[in-house]
């Protein structure tokens, strides 16, 4: 499995930039929770765990130091910009050079960004960013359009451009990661999906809460395979993967999609 750290940028106490009626934290969750649900929904052998997934104030060491002790493959941060410019420009960390592994997944990424997001490509570049620099797997860090420029933040309003946006990153990511697509994909009808809420949990080879199997952590998503049945005397989810998982609402959070 190809292990994907999404980061929306800010969060809680830290609004990040705001204008025209916007916040940079809202807007950078609404992209990262769909580039998770496309991930988790759509691929078979990606797995994505998030610095945050609701409003909450997340510190940028507590964001690479998850990443890290996950064992992430690659490292998302999802930003917008302000300063009065407009369109899409990304990051990676300034002591990369051109030819870094690094640097050619981000030009995948970003060519599929592009293609999507309908801004003004302002390019390639690179800082000294604590999420680039701290994370110990490739990362990049997106810039999705200026908030306080009204062109910009009015697409930000649209759940379509976010949509957009979200699999213009996908797309680069199955690229450049070499995700496998499933093979039916996107019909109607919901699909569900739990999230984990413990810190760590016990996945299970069979229905069996006896035949422990490996152990996810908190802010991964899974998709379900089997509905909440019964076992013993609680119940459990099938995932996607085959493993088994407990269905109690004090460990996970089912929702649909």
């Amino acid at each position: 499995m190809v292990k994907i750290y999404i980061d929306p940028g800010h969060g809680g106490t830290d609004s990040g930039a705001t204008g025209n009626g916007l916040q940079e934290k809202n807007v950078t969750l609404s992209i990262a929770t769909r580039v998770r649900d496309i991930l988790v929904n759509e691929y078979s052998n990606a797995t994505v765990k998030m610095s945050r997934t609701d409003d909450q104030t997340v510190s940028l060491a507590e964001r690479t130091n998850d990443a890290n002790a996950w064992g992430a493959d690659y490292f998302l941060s999802i930003h917008i910009n302000a300063g009065g410019g407009t369109g899409y420009e990304d990051y990676i960390y300034s002591s990369l050079s051109d030819s870094s592994r690094t640097a050619n997944l981000r030009s995948t990424i970003h060519a599929e960004v592009i293609k999507l997001n309908d801004m003004r490509n302002r390019g390639k570049k690179k800082a000294n960013l604590h999420v680039l620099r701290e994370s110990s797997m490739p990362a990049m860090l997106s810039e999705n359009g200026f908030i306080d420029t009204k062109a910009d933040a009015d697409k930000m309003k649209q759940s379509s451009w976010l949509d957009n946006v979200a699999r213009g990153h996908v797309n680069g990511l199955e690229k450049a990661l070499g995700l496998n697509k499933n093979g039916g994909g996107g019909g109607g009808g919901s699909q569900k999906f739990i999230e984990i809420l413990a810190e760590s949990l016990w996945t299970y080879n069979t229905a069996d809460w006896d035949d422990r199997a490996v152990i996810v952590n908190k802010g991964e998503v899974f998709t379900v395979k089997r509905d909440k049945f019964p076992v013993g005397g609680g119940h459990m989810y099938q995932i996607k993967s085959g493993l088994y998982i407990t269905a109690s609402p004090t460990y996970v959070r089912e929702y649909t999609k």
